[in-house]
């Protein structure tokens, strides 16, 4: 095999698994909170205590997978074009004008 079409074709692979992983798990845990929902802290005698919320996953320690950010992206950017299509072919004279001889 040549280096351009092993290149590409690792590419696509890796393309591919990623979808995969995306449509059988869509979340994955938090990187800041590491899946609990707040920050660790520790007291001075050095016992774990919960810490602040987690702004980034909102408190859940789950946050959802770019692949999947960019799939529902696609698809809400995709039915508000069906959307405005339809509505437009609802609306009657829309597509042809009339235009009246006088």
């Amino acid at each position: 095999m040549t280096l351009p079409l092993l290149a590409s074709t690792t590419l696509a692979l890796i393309t591919i698994s990623y979808i995969g992983v995306c449509a059988v798990s869509p979340w994955k845990s938090c990187r800041r909170c590491d899946g609990l929902g707040f920050q660790l802290t520790h007291t001075r005698r050095g016992k774990p205590k919960r810490g602040k919320h987690c702004r980034r996953c909102d408190g859940n320690g789950i946050r959802i997978r770019r692949g999947r950010h960019l799939y529902h992206l696609w698809v809400r950017t995709y039915r508000t074009g069906r959307a405005a299509d339809e509505a437009a072919a609802k609306t009657p004279g829309a597509n042809s004008r009339k235009t009246s001889t006088t």
